[in-house]
């Protein structure tokens, strides 16, 4: 049957322009132009972060727009992302040859960058270090370069790219997703454009095939898919396009999914799911002033006067320790009241998938804060960068212009946090409900509240006065 309901692709204007095989190319050059003017200021402009547009644009509207957009509609950032607009064009020069390492065709690698930029975000406070935020930028792009110079396809988004994999797992409560319009129309088909590639009457490929090796007919949902629309443009028969979905509803089924498998037995995806979750905890926990008594009292319990070790640990604490127990605690409890043959591992793999909801409620709540409370302060920073030139084309810089206030964010905060446990909530009652026996609902109330537990930190977190990080209100 025909899938029904919205298509992006289907709008007037806007659809057509996404079906534009130079769609992306359009969407990408604004933001290498972007990214370019941000690593200029942060390496030569002023080194006061809310004055400097590396660390307002990276630290305040980025995360906050990127968070926004996967929450309405998807990941179009990766669709947009300029990264990949350099490394088209690196490759025209070096073409790769090699395939990426079997053993490490899994999420491990970039699960490690992910943690270890919320880690150096905290130790080197790269939201007030300019300088440093573009020296990020600048590495980043050099190692997407790097690596897909060396090895086929798109294996710095799959496998490498911390911020991928962060808008791969939170695009699972997004909307839409990319998927085939009517399965009967891929049955018939011979070609398989979309995976191979559309090819001219001399075989040379004119349109490449999903990168991802994410094969149309057989993929579910948002995972490893970056929107980059080469299927769409690829199949001769129009049959891919941006469909509306319920949010979260790939996290409640186990089908083999084309590229990333069966997920309840991807330990890779299952640890990425939770440090999403208590990555979020901790991210927002750094921003609250008890932070600063925890760590006094880890230094004179351990006699430390160092804040590398100490932050360490507190990582340690809340990414391995807290999920270990919290998520080891119930599925040790899921499978004495289901009598489960399968091991408490399988089980805990099985639900860790239930977080990612709360998990992106938290990261809305927080990014969100910044975001709102800051909303308008790039236009005085970028009044400022360009009087810095010598003329003042834009005006006098206008410091009065910073966001909403804060009683006013927190109403949204306490809503994102809402429906993040509700999200939370539905999946793990649909999880539940797949278990054998009369033990569904307790399985339920078992996993609920882990989930409610969660919640409560993020509340009191959020209730909690959160540092302006990079953005203050600055006389002129």
């Amino acid at each position: 049957m025909p899938e029904t309901g919205f298509d992006l692709l289907r709008v007037p204007v806007l659809g057509r322009f996404l079906h534009w095989r130079h769609a992306r190319t359009v969407l990408q050059v604004p933001l290498l132009l972007l990214s370019i003017v941000m690593v200029l200021h942060g390496l030569f402009g002023p080194s006061l972060a809310p004055k400097n547009l590396a660390t307002i644009l990276s630290w305040v509207h980025f995360r906050g727009l990127l968070v926004a957009t996967l929450l309405f509609a998807g990941n179009f950032f990766c669709l947009a992302c300029p990264l990949m607009l350099v490394r088209n064009g690196v490759r025209k020069i070096f073409k790769p040859v090699w395939n990426w390492p079997r053993f490490l065709r899994n999420k491990w690698i970039s699960l490690v960058l992910l943690v270890s930029i919320l880690f150096l975000y905290e130790l080197f406070d790269l939201w007030s270090s300019p300088w440093l935020t573009a020296w990020l930028i600048i590495l980043y792009f050099a190692a997407a370069v790097a690596i897909d110079s060396l090895f086929k396809h798109a294996s710095f988004c799959k496998f490498v790219c911390p911020i991928g994999q962060y808008n791969f797992i939170a695009a699972t409560v997004s909307p839409l997703e990319v998927k085939v319009r009517e399965q009967q129309v891929c049955t018939s088909c011979t070609t398989k454009d979309c995976i191979r590639g559309a090819r001219n009457s001399e075989l040379v490929v004119i349109q490449r095939g999903c990168e991802l090796a994410l094969f149309q007919p057989r993929k579910t949902g948002n995972l490893d898919c970056t929107f980059c629309l080469d299927c769409v443009q690829a199949c001769p028969h129009d049959n891919v396009g941006i469909l509306s979905r319920l949010p979260a509803e790939e996290l409640t089924v186990d089908p083999m999914r084309s590229g990333v498998g069966i997920i309840s037995r991807r330990k890779d995806l299952a640890a990425l799911a939770l440090v999403f979750c208590f990555g979020a905890l901790l991210n927002a926990f750094g921003m609250v002033r008890p932070i600063y008594a925890f760590e006094s009292w880890i230094a004179s319990v351990l006699g430390l006067n160092r804040e590398t070790p100490i932050l360490a640990l507190i990582f340690f604490l809340f990414l391995v320790v807290e999920p270990l127990i919290l998520i080891g605690a119930a599925a040790w409890i899921t499978r004495r009241l289901t009598g489960q043959t399968n091991s408490v591992l399988a089980i805990a793999i099985r639900y860790s998938y239930a977080f990612v909801p709360l998990g992106f409620g938290i990261w809305l709540a927080h990014y969100g804060f910044h975001f709102l409370t800051g909303l308008f302060t790039f236009i005085p920073v970028a009044q400022y960068a360009v009087a810095g030139l010598g003329k003042p084309l834009l005006g006098q810089p206008r410091w009065s212009w910073v966001g909403f206030p804060q009683n006013v964010v927190r109403v949204f905060e306490y809503g994102f946090l809402g429906i993040g446990l509700v999200g939370s909530f539905l999946v793990t009652h649909r999880l539940a409900e797949a278990e054998r026996g009369n033990h569904r609902r307790a399985v339920f109330v078992v996993w609920a509240f882990v989930a409610l537990l969660l919640w409560c930190a993020a509340l009191w977190l959020m209730s909690q006065p959160m540092e302006m990080r990079g953005v203050v209100l600055i006389g002129g």
